[in-house]
Parts: C-alpha cells; structure tokens; sequence
C-alpha cells in the first residue's frame, strides 16, 4: 500500500487557551494535485452492506447502524482510493487518519503486513462512524486489526471532548496507543513517536493482545529496564534526521522556544508540555510552517545547502489540512468544529465548519477531477500557487489576507455561537448547516478578491515590458 507523509499535532484539554481537545494533521499525498472533497455521510440504520477497497482488495461487512460523519474523502476513488482522512461524528468524537509511520524490519519478520488487510484507504470508513468516545475509538480499531490484519503502519489520532488518544500500528498485528495527558502536547512525524508504555496504567495505555510476549519472544527490545515503543519498533535512520525529526523539532521548538534541541535527534520526546496556552492558530502556524525563520527555511535567505536540508512541513502536496476542535466552553450542539485547508497550508486559511449540520457547501462536497475556479479546492489551490510565483512581492499580501480571514472567521464564530444557544434538536442542525454556507459565501468573496490582487499584481510584474525614453 502506498502511505502518506504527514504531521501530526496531539493537544490536551488543559493544554489549549479554552480548554478544547485538539488533533490536528497534513495529509501529503504524491502529487500536487489529489483533489479531496468535503461530505457529509448521512447517518443509517439497519443496512446490509459490504466496503470494499478499490486499493488492496480488503473487504469487510460494515455495521448496520452508523452516526452521521464528516469526511474529506479523494475525488479519484476508483484511481487512488476512498481514503476518508479526517472527521467528526455526531456524537462529537474527532478521527483522523493517518500518520504513516514505518515499522523495523526485525519485528516485521516476526509479525508481516497483510497485504489485504484494513489499509488507510478504509480506515476512516471502517471506524469513524461507529464510536462514541476517543478510547473506544482506539479498542474498535484494535479489534479491526486483530480480525483483519494491517498491510502497513499507522498512527491515528482520536479526541472528544475530555481525552485525547495516538494510537500506533506498527506490524500486521500489533499497536499501542497513549493518551495525551490533559496538559500536555504530541507531534508525530512518520516516525514511531510514543515512547514508554506503561502496561500497569490501562487507563492511560492501551496496546494489541500479547503485545509483551511477543516483544520478549523475539527479542526485540534494546533497553535493560524500559519498554520503549520507539525503540523497539520503529526506524533511526539517516532518511529519519533529514525527512522526519526536523518537523517534530520546529514544532517543538515554536511551542517550547526555551528548550535547545538537535533538529536530528533520535531522542526528541513524545509527551511534551508548553508554557503557554496553545489556540487553534498555534496548531496551524506548525501546520503551514516550512522552518520560517530558521537558516532552513526553503523560502528564507539561508545557503542553498541549509535550505534544501530538511523537508518542511507544509508542501505542494499537502491535499488536505485540518484541526479537529472539541470545545468545552460552549454547548455540546456547536462543540465541535472542523477547520479545514485545502490549499497549501503556508498561503490559504483553514475554514471552520459546525460538524452537527446536514450536508457541504457543494464547492466543497462536489470538487470536480479538472480546474474549476468555482471549486474550494481549486480556488484554494490557485491563491497558493499565484502567491508563491511572485513570492517576495505577494507574500505581505497574503500575509495580510490570513490576517484579515482569522478575524472575519472569529468574528463569525461568536456570533453562529450566540445563535444557536437558543435553538435545539434539528432547529439547531438546521442553523449549523446554514451558517456553515455562510461562511464558505464570505471566505469566498475574500479569496477572490486576493486571487484577483494578485492576478492584476502579478501583471505589473512581467518582464515583457520596455519603457521608452521620451526624449527619442
């Protein structure tokens, strides 16, 4: 199975400025262009139906109820596969998947990949729809892979609105998960992240049957006293310091400035704690980072060896950003939200949607294969590739307009918030869902007008110009 290389942000209850649960992540995918679309899956009752993988040929019967969902599937599901991505149910419980990780080839001869077991590209589907908290999420997945095997290595991100879960596959069989302590942040970046586990606190660990025995068994453990899950599963490796522990780094490093760390690390930790409060646009400034203001920085003034030493975050091909947000300080009916990216993080803004509402803006839902400005991926898509063709003219700009969306979207926020405290039931869903196109309505009108600033910008820019002297 092919597997995609993201970045993942875990943040606690009591870690954030409003005590909201977060998890958040890029989906890379391999090409600048893999449209997603933005759905609502109805909830149902009662069927009999089969998924099917147009992938790896896994098939499994799907449960004949399911809660109403959020998913950012592909548009090309027969060509790339179904790959739902990211979510929350109507019970308020967020998933996102997944963070490909890579397992050592010592266990994996022990535990293989099934080759048509539950791959990323039905993950989402087989499991979202089904659970009603974070932990449940982890022990439903746990089971899946028990029963049907897994054909690579994951990471996967739950939250509600009192926990938050990161749960690891690392062979065919065999995973563990922590939860983020209420203070504390996570970021993964392909790599296997956790670190110990501690196998007498069930409340805060949670790992496959016989994960133990089979560590001893085979001798996969290189510490003395301590079972760390990294270490015993995952990859240290030159590709490693130069594609991987760079990201966690920089987003370490933007949220625990006081702490020096080796960008090339293989011991930078998993469970961390900030000084400060962490927000949503915390979570999207790492998103959207590419090392800014670091030697690093691909678009900054470094060498050109520095700038092309470590792959940044935010790429070409990110497909699909997004923070998954719980609230806790609102009513459970407008509680959740889903900020969502479409473009390239670093020049387009994350759009927040009320996940208790009925269906999409079809600009979202309906993302044609082709161009189509009309489109939220492809206008999203466009802004980016305009602001970074003239970037050092267009970057204030753009700048000025993420500036501009934060507040307009807060603004819209607190008001859809003060409207809703009122209404109930489907009254209440019926307003989120209209809000919800009110949103995309202003977003689009400020996109366009940046789209057209830098089109008739960019035009001044030409150098086909010649300016003749008068006195000729």
């Amino acid at each position: 199975m092919n597997e995609q290389a993201c970045t993942t942000i875990l943040v606690g209850k009591k870690a954030t400025i409003d005590g909201s649960t977060m998890i958040a992540r890029n989906d890379d995918t391999f090409l600048p262009l893999t449209p997603q679309r933005f759905i609502m899956q109805k909830a149902v009752h009662g069927r009999h139906e089969m998924w099917r993988s147009t992938q790896n040929g896994f098939e499994a019967p799907l449960p004949a109820d399911g809660y109403r969902t959020t998913m950012t599937p592909n548009v090309d599901v027969k060509g790339l596969g179904y790959f739902g991505e990211s979510s929350i149910n109507e019970k308020n419980v967020a998933m996102s998947a997944t963070e490909s990780v890579y397992g050592n080839p010592l266990a994996l001869a022990h535990d293989p990949f099934v080759v048509d077991g539950l791959a990323e590209d039905s993950l989402q589907s087989m499991v979202a729809p089904f659970i009603t908290s974070a932990r449940e999420g982890v022990l439903y997945l746990g089971e899946l892979i028990k029963k049907y095997g897994s054909p690579e290595g994951n990471g996967v991100l739950f939250a509600d609105k009192d926990e938050v879960w990161y749960m690891e596959i690392v062979t065919g069989h065999h995973w563990a998960a922590t939860r983020i302590p209420d203070d504390a942040y996570a970021i993964a970046a392909n790599q296997v992240a956790q670190d110990y586990i501690d196998f007498n606190d069930p409340q805060n660990y949670l790992w496959s049957e016989g994960l133990q025995e089979f560590v001893e068994k085979y001798h996969l453990n290189p510490d003395k006293s301590t079972f760390n899950f990294r270490k015993i599963f995952g990859t240290d490796n030159e590709k490693d310091r130069h594609y991987n522990t760079p990201r966690v780094w920089y987003g370490q490093r933007y949220f625990n400035p006081e702490i020096q760390q080796d960008p090339r690390s293989s011991d930078l930790p998993f469970i961390c704690r900030s000084k400060r409060l962490l927000k949503v646009e915390d979570l999207t400034y790492v998103l959207a980072s590419h090392y800014n203001e670091t030697k690093y920085d691909p678009l900054g003034h470094g060498s050109q060896a520095d700038k092309l030493k470590f792959r940044p975050i935010s790429l070409n091909r990110t497909q699909n950003s997004h923070v998954l947000q719980i609230r806790n300080d609102v009513f459970t009916k407008n509680a959740a939200l889903m900020w969502i990216c479409f473009g390239v993080p670093t020049f387009t803004p994350y759009v927040p949607f009320y996940t208790n509402a009925t269906d999409t803006d079809p600009s979202w839902s309906q993302t044609p294969l082709e161009y189509d400005i009309t489109s939220a991926y492809w206008m999203y898509r466009t802004l980016s590739m305009l602001t970074e063709s003239h970037y050092a003219q267009f970057v204030q700009k753009n700048r000025d307009y993420l500036i501009k969306t934060r507040e307009v979207l807060h603004r819209l926020i607190s008001e859809i918030d003060n409207g809703v405290a009122d209404l109930n039931g489907e009254e209440a869903t019926a307003y989120l869902t209209k809000e919800n196109y009110r949103i995309v309505a202003q977003m689009r009108e400020l996109t366009m007008e940046a789209i057209a600033d830098c089109v008739t910008g960019g035009l001044e820019l030409s150098k086909l110009t010649f300016d003749m002297d008068k006195n000729l």
